[in-house]
């Protein structure tokens, strides 16, 4: 599978370039049938697009999304989707000083040795997380498919900022959907995320930045998804969150945590749902994952972000040049966290992945009636 491109039988292709003139994703796999349009799409990208408050990136983008094929009469026609965003507001002038100065925390080094100089550094080109963009545009397509046909629901949220973290209330699953975008670090608890607010304000004065942790419920999934070894509801689902730029971590389930358990802690005790007389567990510490197989209970995981490499500090780097030791500070217009605009990318690459399972499974036709 080409290294651009995710998914098996349900695809992504992402194309473009941060400040190329578009930026745009190739669908294949969708079934035909399916009532499509711009306004199932822009919702959940404008929850992700730069500009939206003082937390984020200054670069305004309105992010608005084309549909260019596969789409006729209002319903796909099982042909490629192509979609696309014009680039609008970039601005390129501080980059060129990192064609010689890689910035720290960034691909400015690893790419220019990789593509020897080729690649467009501008707003740090394919490495940019501008990109997730293209995640978007397939994930809302996936998650109105799981959601309308699959009965699969996908929410993601803002668990931490820092060193501050939505404290182990009980919360359902409704009031996550409904509270986590009433805030502009998407945290569902109100409390929680004034403080966020005020730690990325707080590391943004100081030329600093911050990293998090977004946290993913899958609810309505079906026992069996998930072809153990190599391809485990796991590692698929890594395998796309990783793509995700600064994502450096990702646990299921009682996670890192579950190592510091005894078994007759950590273990799902099975019981009987007396409302359905379906088999459940008491405990969702797997993950809704037993075996690389999912099984009924809702999926869990967490993803860890680094903090956003471009800070306004000055940092050490290395002139390549001249091969001398040199200092850098960045400008431009960058997100002092990048965390609270994650969430929409995090659903969208869990529906991509589940989806392609479901298709891998039969539990989707290529014709939708």
């Amino acid at each position: 599978m080409p290294s651009n491109t995710l998914g098996n039988h349900f695809t992504v292709s992402s194309f473009g370039e941060s400040h190329g003139k578009c930026i745009g994703a190739i669908i294949d796999g969708c079934p035909a049938g399916l009532h499509l349009s711009e306004a199932d799409v822009q919702p959940l990208l404008d929850l992700r697009k730069p500009g939206q408050s003082i937390i984020t990136t200054q670069r305004k983008e309105t992010d608005t999304v084309e549909i260019l094929s596969g789409v006729f009469k209002g319903f796909t026609t099982g042909a490629p989707i192509c979609m696309i965003i014009w680039n609008k507001d970039s601005d390129s002038r501080s980059y060129d000083e990192f064609t010689s100065k890689p910035r720290p925390g960034h691909a400015d080094y690893t790419g220019f040795l990789k593509y020897g100089g080729f690649n467009d550094f501008r707003g740090s080109g394919r490495f940019s997380g501008r990109l997730t963009a293209t995640m978007v545009m397939g994930g809302a397509v996936a998650l109105k498919i799981l959601k309308n046909y699959l009965n699969i629901e996908i929410i993601s949220y803002t668990k931490s900022i820092g060193n501050i973290t939505m404290e182990s209330v009980e919360m359902s699953f409704d009031t996550i959907s409904k509270n986590r975008y009433l805030n502009e670090v998407r945290c569902p608890d109100h409390g929680t995320a004034a403080r966020m607010k005020d730690l990325i304000l707080s590391a943004r004065r100081d030329g600093d930045s911050l990293g998090g942790i977004i946290e993913c419920i899958v609810r309505g999934v079906p026992v069996g998804l998930g072809e153990p070894i190599f391809e485990s509801i796991e590692s698929e689902i890594s395998r796309g969150i990783f793509s995700i730029p600064a994502v450096k971590g990702l646990e299921f389930g009682s996670g890192f945590k579950g190592s510091t358990m005894k078994g007759s802690e950590n273990n799902d005790s099975f019981v009987i749902d007396k409302s359905t007389g379906n088999i459940i567990t008491e405990t969702n510490k797997s993950g809704g994952i037993l075996g690389g197989i999912t099984d009924g209970m809702p999926i869990v995981f967490r993803v860890a972000f680094k903090p956003a490499a471009s800070i306004s500090r000055p940092q050490k780097t290395v002139n390549l040049k001249d091969m001398t030791e040199s200092q850098l500070i960045v400008t431009g217009r960058h997100d002092p966290c990048v965390v609270p605009r994650a969430p929409p990318v995090v659903d969208s690459i869990a529906a991509i992945i589940l989806l392609d399972c479901c298709f891998k499974s039969n539990l989707m036709p290529r014709v939708i009636h």
